[in-house]
């Protein structure tokens, strides 16, 4: 049966839990940091005190599959592990792996996220729309059999992301406002969040585009990148509430305990909410 779509899922999570998305993005110098062996042990350890410390408490946890996929399939079965622990936890897992193919490609990569078969299955996936919004096909009707969503990068937080994302496509847009566009065209007439997100850095200052999209914005930046809580309402104006700020090593760095690293959740929360909503 399929789940209640991740649009209406996240607006739960958001509302009731904060709105605030964890990375796991256990970086060999954090590792390090944390007293820990640049191996598969030490990425286990690190992955199960982040998933037990947070996983039922925050909205959405999101793992970064490029430091999973580092280790091979021992890396690989650990994350597994933590998908399927922090589901079970309660917290939506937002696969960070940033996908992009065509055809036949990307219908494989959709199978490995967001089929409810998969070992991987998670309740959403970050895709790249730079090879034609069209080419995401796959994955976005495949979101729609599991209820799952699909993050779209739109205006990253990397200086170089300007480059293409700023380019001007042939009817003078953006090629991030089409993609937008193309985004909230999928979203259209969903209550109460679409399942189709756009990922815009928190860095940006102005956005410089329409984001009104009806759907989540998922916000790299905050913390070591450095974008605070009290930006988000210059960068995504009316957008605001729906916005999901990303935070990574500014709680990962708390660690390697339990209670540091939910402090550091509990407290961006407070001042995401505040900044939110303006009080």
């Amino acid at each position: 049966m399929t789940q209640e779509p991740f649009g209406a899922r996240l607006r739960h999570a958001m509302d009731t839990r904060g709105p605030l998305c964890v990375g796991i993005d256990p970086h060999a110098s954090l590792l390090t940091a944390w007293g820990l062996d640049d191996d598969v042990t030490g990425l286990e350890r690190f992955t199960r005190t982040v998933v037990e410390a947070l996983a039922d408490r925050v909205a959405v946890l999101k793992p970064q599959s490029a430091f999973f996929e580092r280790f091979g399939s021992r890396g690989i079965a650990v994350l597994e592990k933590a998908v399927e622990e922090a589901r079970a936890a309660g917290a939506l897992v937002l696969m960070d792996a940033k996908r992009g193919d065509i055809g036949s490609t990307m219908g494989a990569y959709a199978a490995t996220y967001l089929d409810p078969g998969s070992p991987l299955f998670s309740d959403a996936v970050t895709v790249s729309p730079y090879l034609g919004f069209g080419s995401l096909r796959p994955a976005l009707d495949a979101a729609v059999l599991s209820g799952s969503g699909v993050f779209v990068l739109a205006l990253t937080s990397n200086p170089e992301g300007a480059e293409v994302q700023r380019a001007t496509a042939a009817d003078g847009r953006s090629l991030a406002q089409l993609m937008l566009d193309h985004m909230a065209a999928e979203n259209e007439g969903v209550t109460p969040l679409g399942s189709v997100g756009a990922v815009v850095g928190a860095t940006l200052g102005d956005a410089g585009a329409d984001l009104a999209i009806n759907g989540p914005l998922l916000a790299p930046g905050i913390g070591a990148q450095g974008a605070t809580p009290a930006d988000l309402p210059g960068v995504f104006g009316a957008a605001v509430g729906n916005v999901l700020p990303s935070v990574s090593r500014g709680v990962l760095s708390r660690g390697p305990h339990a209670a540091g690293l939910r402090e550091a959740a509990e407290r961006l929360t407070d001042e995401v909410r505040t900044a939110v909503s303006g009080t």
